[in-house]
């Protein structure tokens, strides 16, 4: 709860033009952003040019958010794959173009079924850290997003190093099994 109350904080500030406000939510969010943005495009220069243009329509879009008891997670996922999908139907048209110019046969560079796999993935793994605890996920964002190791972020948080080693490993578990289920049936 802390943390959704950090948030909506950092959330109201940033809407009323806090540049350092809106820095601190970039950095507690920009990984899960870009691997959300990786798993939907499978490219790492898309991913990162993704992630940027989901932080500036988030910029832009923050004074209309109204986050109610919920991390700002599900939030970014849900632009994240909206800009996501730009991008796909933009390389769609780059390659209808290149084909139409160079009159060459070229394999699609998009399959669908990738695209809702991976589109399904962003939504499960942003939904599962929407679901976690508020301790599950702080200790996700310190650890996996801010890269603290066990120690600090057990004392960042008062509790034991052994808390915080076995709630990320849940974690963990948890988002791979988020994964595994969008993986096809082989």
């Amino acid at each position: 709860m802390a943390h959704d109350a950090h948030d909506r904080t950092l959330v109201a500030r940033a809407a009323a033009g806090s540049d350092s406000a809106f820095r601190t939510l970039y950095r507690a969010y920009v990984r899960p952003v870009h691997w959300i943005a990786y798993g939907i495009l499978g490219d790492a220069g898309d991913a990162e040019d993704v992630t940027q243009e989901t932080f500036v329509v988030a910029w832009r879009k923050l004074p209309a958010l109204e986050l109610a008891g919920e991390s700002l997670l599900p939030w970014l996922a849900t632009i994240c794959r909206f800009q996501a999908a730009n991008r796909l139907r933009r390389r769609q048209r780059d390659a209808a173009r290149t084909l139409e110019e160079t009159d060459e046969r070229i394999p699609a560079l998009i399959d669908v079924e990738q695209q809702v796999i991976a589109a399904e993935l962003a939504e499960r793994i942003a939904a599962e850290l929407g679901g976690m605890s508020a301790l599950d996920r702080e200790i996700f964002r310190l650890c996996a997003t801010e890269g603290y190791d066990y120690r600090a972020a057990a004392d960042e948080l008062g509790v034991g190093h052994g808390v915080v080693r076995n709630r990320l490993s849940r974690v963990r578990t948890r988002l791979r099994g988020a994964v595994t289920e969008t993986e096809p049936a082989s």
